[in-house]
């Protein structure tokens, strides 16, 4: 047996980098916030349960089926470190995660978030969650439970990582996806936000790296700062498709995440169809033009990196785009027609300019 040195104080938590009390006031606040979204009455616990308890009552549907999604924030946590801001990048991974589950067709239930960090200082803690719960609360889910931990040593103390979970449900016989494709079908764009959560490895190597550019710089072309430009939440497209989603005629959603629209949308092809989508078709917001600009970076390297201002595409029966713009339009959209289903081998081509 080892003893310890002579005259040695007792040690404690704190002493190894992980300070329980001012974790544990931060919880309260979370768990107040937690609360703010539990609305459904199928919410059984709430924050602090070793488990979270959600009552299975899907009166209405045939046959429910669950559907499951999970995510990180990726690198764009490294521009709320250098912005220092914090109450943004919980939201982005809500929405992205409804998005993810939207596709199929799902109305989401529960979400559960994991907070990692070598330090949690004064604030941050509260912060990181207050935009899952906000998040959360907007797109009516409730917030059910989560993780947070202090690991010093294995993250430096500014370091954090975000996780979430989803979970939601949608009835089997109205699952979109690509078993309802067929060659005619339309394209349909929704615009994005900005980068989302996706290729902030590689624009932040140009911004930072090749352009020398900082977090409160303007960003060339736009009036706005390159931090509050890259921090722009990531958008939730639940509201303006939620009257589509039982439509027969919608056959199916491609989330425009990371892959672009070269990896994302062959997962809602079949593999006798391709899909060819016009260039000319939107206007590519600024921020993806500077990038392309400043990088430089090929148009094909960028349409299988970034959403390039498209973030969700709906894929429509041809008889039925015009109802469904107009739905859209109704939902406060700028829906635009971007590209058809023909033969092919289930990737994607492009038509018109080669440069954005």
């Amino acid at each position: 047996m080892v003893e310890p040195a002579s005259g040695s104080a007792p040690l404690t938590y704190r002493d190894a980098g992980v300070d329980i009390d001012r974790v544990t006031d931060e919880l309260r606040q979370v768990a107040k916030m937690a609360r703010r979204t539990h609305t459904d009455p199928r919410v059984l616990t709430g924050i602090g349960s070793f488990g979270a308890l959600f009552r299975a009552d899907f009166g209405g549907m045939a046959e429910p089926v669950l559907v499951s999604s999970t995510d990180g924030v990726g690198t764009k946590l490294l521009v709320a470190q250098r912005m220092e801001r914090y109450d943004t990048v919980g939201a982005c991974l809500v929405n992205h995660c409804v998005d993810d589950i939207l596709v199929m067709g799902a109305e989401p239930l529960f979400f559960l978030d994991y907070v990692a960090a070598g330090h949690f200082g004064e604030g941050k803690l509260a912060a990181l969650v207050s935009g899952f719960a906000r998040a959360c609360e907007a797109e009516g889910l409730a917030l059910i439970g989560g993780e947070s931990a202090e690991m010093p040593g294995l993250y430096r103390p500014d370091d954090f990582d975000l996780a979430g979970f989803i979970v939601g449900v949608v009835d089997r016989p109205q699952v979109l996806g690509l078993e309802r494709v067929r060659a005619g079908d339309v394209l349909i764009g929704l615009h994005s936000s900005g980068l989302h959560t996706n290729g902030y490895s590689l624009a932040q190597k140009i911004l930072f790296e090749r352009a020398g550019l900082d977090v409160h710089d303007t960003l060339p072309g736009m009036d706005i700062s390159v931090g509050d430009a890259l921090l722009a939440e990531h958008r939730c497209y639940r509201r303006p498709l939620l009257p589509l989603l039982k439509d027969e005629d919608l056959h199916a959603l491609a989330h425009i995440t990371g892959g672009g629209f070269t990896d994302n949308v062959p997962r809602v092809l079949p593999k006798h169809l391709s899909a060819v989508i016009d260039r000319d078709a939107w206007d590519v917001p600024p921020l993806f033009t500077a990038l392309q600009r400043l990088g430089p970076v090929a148009r094909a390297e960028m349409d299988r990196t970034f959403n390039m201002g498209l973030g969700m595409l709906c894929l429509v029966a041809p008889g039925a785009v015009e109802r469904v713009l107009a739905v859209l339009r109704e939902g406060g959209e700028r829906p635009l027609v971007v590209g058809r289903v023909e033969p092919g081998d289930g990737s994607v081509r492009y038509a018109g300019s080669s440069d954005a």
